[in-house]
């Protein structure tokens, strides 16, 4: 890819910017453990979940923050929505980082055997997680960390998901997570593209046609398991069930598997796909605040069951929204995230 040229003073300073933010997230696994630390706080405190959920918060408020306020003042809500599409991804990036400092040894089984230094790739996967996160969320380099991100879940498709699918053909939520893991990697890529010569001067790129047809593959995928499977949980269709204080539980399922069928057969044929993917990646994220927040609150003090929930859907609207964002025509790329 032609990306943009960084000059030796930019890149040094993202160097050091680099080192600090590593150093940081490499406390973090020694922070709760530490003497001086355990002395201070409270006997009842812990940092898991209270970082994660305090993180959370902190930099959802400062992406948006951001993003919108480099919108240009034509823009309208939804201008902005799509604007906040890598934020949506940048954020459970640093989550999904710091469980790999929380729970290295449950993370380490899911690597195969044959590679070596599980532990070494844990907390380094967790480390460039962290890194990325951050970077897309404070917009430095946010084009390259979103690239690098996406190439990293290719290497995870091919590494696990796949040879999962291949042993176990017959599994829906294996599948899910091999689609799953395409969608989020394709919708970075398609963001990443946004800052190549090709997408400035044409508008276009192949890394965003193929990103259209990988996440039109995916939803429609989503919608035909939400039409045989109404009771799962808005967003994507993996184990968790709606709750059952919401009302109108298959409506809901029947819902979603139209709005996911239409949009990505609008993303396959290239028949109105910027509008199709605008409306499902705010349908998606209408999903994480309707659905996903309240089955999180069933359980407060469990990353795994609780916060990953919405955060797996929250990644799902940003790659569909930087789809979005990555569809406009020349014209109108002056809404474009640098």
């Amino acid at each position: 890819m032609d990306f943009r040229t960084i000059d030796g003073h930019a890149t040094r300073g993202c160097s050091r910017m680099i080192g600090t933010l590593c150093c940081s997230a490499i406390q973090l696994e020694f922070l709760q453990f530490s003497p001086a630390v355990l002395l201070a706080l409270p006997a009842w405190f812990s940092w898991n979940p209270v970082l994660p959920y305090v993180t959370a918060v902190l930099l959802l408020v400062v992406g948006v923050s951001l993003a919108i306020k480099k919108a240009p003042p034509q823009a309208n809500w939804l201008d902005k929505v799509i604007l906040c599409g890598p934020v949506f991804i940048g954020v459970p990036m640093v989550l999904f980082g710091l469980d790999h400092y929380f729970f290295p040894v449950a993370i380490g089984q899911i690597i195969p055997a044959w590679i070596p230094a599980h532990v070494f790739w844990v907390y380094f996967v967790g480390t460039c997680l962290i890194l990325g996160g951050l970077s897309i969320v404070l917009q430095t380099y946010a084009w390259l960390s979103a690239g690098l991100f996406g190439v990293m879940l290719l290497c995870f498709e091919a590494l696990m998901n796949i040879p999962a699918v291949i042993a176990q053909p017959h599994s829906r939520i294996i599948w899910s997570l091999c689609v799953r893991e395409f969608s989020f990697s394709w919708g970075a890529l398609s963001f990443a593209a946004r800052h190549t010569q090709e997408w400035r001067t044409r508008g276009t790129h192949w890394l965003i046609t193929v990103a259209r047809n990988v996440l039109g593959i995916a939803l429609i995928f989503f919608g035909v398991a939400y039409f045989l499977h109404p009771e799962l949980l808005p967003g994507v269709p993996l184990e968790q069930l709606t709750p059952t204080f919401l009302p109108a539980h298959s409506l809901w399922g029947y819902l979603t598997s139209v709005v996911y069928i239409v949009a990505g057969v609008c993303l396959l044929i290239n028949k109105k796909a910027h509008l199709a993917a605008k409306w499902a990646g705010l349908f998606v994220l209408f999903t994480v605040i309707l659905f996903c927040v309240p089955y999180m609150l069933q359980f407060p003090s469990d990353i795994g069951k609780g916060l990953n929930v919405p955060a797996d859907t929250l990644v799902l609207s940003g790659a569909i929204l930087c789809l979005a964002g990555s569809l406009r025509e020349k014209s109108a790329s002056s809404l474009r995230s640098e």
